[in-house]
Parts: C-alpha cells; sequence; structure tokens
C-alpha cells in the first residue's frame, strides 16, 4: 500500500511539473507573438543614424526593425505600388506632403535638418569655393536625380533660385538616383563636385563648401507612421523613439542638426 502510495505521489509531482513547465512554455510564446517586425521605407541619406536607431529600439522593445534605404520619391512610389509598410522617412516633408495627399500618412514628427553643402574631392583640384564655381568652365558636376531623391530635387531649386540654370547645368555630367551615390563618386574623384547632406560630408575624404543661408534652401526631415500599417501601434512607437530624445542624441552623434534648432527657426516646411 505504501508503495502504491509512493508512485502515486511521484505520478501526481510529474503532473504539476509538466502543468508548470506548459505554463511557462505559453506564457512565452505569448511574449514572443507579441514581438513584430515592422518595415521602415527610409531616404539612403538617413541610413547611419537610422540603423543605430534600429538597434536601441529593439533592444527596447524587442521589435525588429527592416529598412528598404533608397531615394524618397522611389520609395514613395513603391509605397503606392504595394501599399504594404508600416513607416516612412523620406528626405524632406514635401515627399511626406505628397504621401500624405495620397493618404498614406496622417501625422508626423520632425526630427533633424537637412543642410546641403557642396562637396568636392580631397584637396578640390577644381579650385570649387562657391555655388557660382559650379558653373566655370570644364567643371564636371554631379547632381541627384530629382525624380528620384530628395538633394536632386532640392539642388535644381538651389540652382534656379540663385539663376545659375544657364551656367551650372551644362556642366552636370550625371545625376544619382541616390545621396550615397553622389559622395562615393565625388570621394573617388570621378566628378569635380557635388551638392550633397551635410551630414554625409567626410571631411576626411573630400573638401566642404558651405552655401550662404540666404542662397542655400534647408529641409526638415519627417517621419510618420503609414495608414495601411498592420501593427499600427507599434509603427507608432517607433515614431515616437525616433523623435525621442534617444532619437535624436543618435542624430546629433552622426553629425546631424536636430530639430528644433533656434538657427534655422524660419525655415519653412
Amino acid at each position: 500500500m505504501n508503495q502504491k502510495y509512493g508512485i502515486l505521489c511521484v505520478l501526481l509531482l510529474l503532473v504539476a511539473s509538466c502543468f508548470f513547465v506548459g505554463c511557462t512554455g505559453q506564457s512565452g510564446n505569448e511574449q514572443t507573438d507579441e514581438s513584430v517586425d515592422l518595415l521602415v521605407y527610409c531616404g539612403a541619406g538617413m541610413r547611419e543614424p537610422m540603423e543605430e536607431v534600429a538597434e536601441a529600439y529593439t533592444a527596447k522593445t524587442g521589435n525588429s526593425i527592416n529598412y528598404n534605404f533608397g531615394g524618397s520619391n522611389t520609395l514613395l512610389s513603391q509605397m503606392e505600388l504595394i501599399e504594404q509598410g508600416d513607416v516612412y522617412m523620406p528626405g524632406a516633408t514635401s515627399y511626406f506632403d505628397a504621401a500624405q495627399k495620397k493618404g498614406f500618412v496622417e501625422e508626423s514628427n520632425l526630427v533633424c535638418y537637412h543642410i546641403p553643402v557642396i562637396i568636392t574631392p580631397k584637396d578640390n583640384p577644381a579650385d570649387i569655393q562657391t555655388l557660382e564655381d559650379l558653373g566655370k568652365e570644364g567643371i564636371m558636376i554631379e547632381l541627384g536625380d530629382p525624380k528620384a531623391c530628395a538633394i536632386g530635387k532640392l539642388s535644381n531649386k538651389i540652382i534656379e533660385k540663385n539663376k545659375l540654370n544657364e551656367s551650372i547645368y551644362p556642366n552636370v555630367v550625371t545625376r544619382s538616383a541616390t545621396v550615397n551615390e553622389l559622395v562615393l563618386h565625388t570621394a573617388l574623384g570621378q566628378v569635380d563636385g557635388a551638392i550633397c547632406w551635410e551630414d554625409l560630408a567626410n571631411s576626411d575624404e573630400m573638401e566642404v563648401i558651405y552655401i550662404p543661408n540666404n542662397q542655400n534652401i534647408v529641409k526638415i526631415v519627417p517621419v510618420g507612421s503609414l495608414t495601411f500599417s498592420e501593427n499600427p501601434e507599434q509603427a507608432q512607437e517607433f515614431v515616437d523613439f525616433v523623435a525621442s530624445d534617444e532619437g535624436l542624441a543618435i542624430f546629433a552623434k552622426q553629425g546631424f542638426t536636430t530639430y528644433p534648432n533656434d538657427k534655422y527657426a524660419d525655415v519653412t516646411l
């Protein structure tokens, strides 16, 4: 009798242990189910800070970020085609405005300023010192494609604002789809100069010439969740994280001027 009783006790303990393990495993699965993968359409010029932002966000929430980097307008066309994804972060508010008109995004957070500068190969062999110098005879210039990336569209506006169309445009030998290509080609000395974002201009590999404020056009970078996101709560959480103190500190570390800043208080969106 005692032996049977002992066996029964062991069996009850085993059942209780299995029940406990089963509950614990179920709880773990529930936590896994709560984590999501977010698809973020992001302008190529924000690659470095946004990859670091993703690491910090994932460490904090468990949600993972999958980026689609590219030209801002190219990304907008992709979103329009498939209507999938969670967050859009173009290089300028004009693309965000276009996305809003299409009903893709509703609200946004403003993150940082995109400041155009002139870059040349190291030692500046063509002696480019001003915006006007991009129009000197024999100079080879590369600009972004205005149909693909924010810097291409803005470069055109800067040139036209300063009435330099007739001198600069004939010197444009190629148009690139992303700002990263502009930086690479200039650093390799394939062109004499280009217009790119300040935060991508590495002074160790190239020369940087600042455009005076009265000649320049500074843009603000927004980020917002997409209306067709299947994870709207997490998408908005990520948007808020990008514009949080922690997110902005990452952008500042990467050389961006974060929003707001008194120096650019009169910048129009």
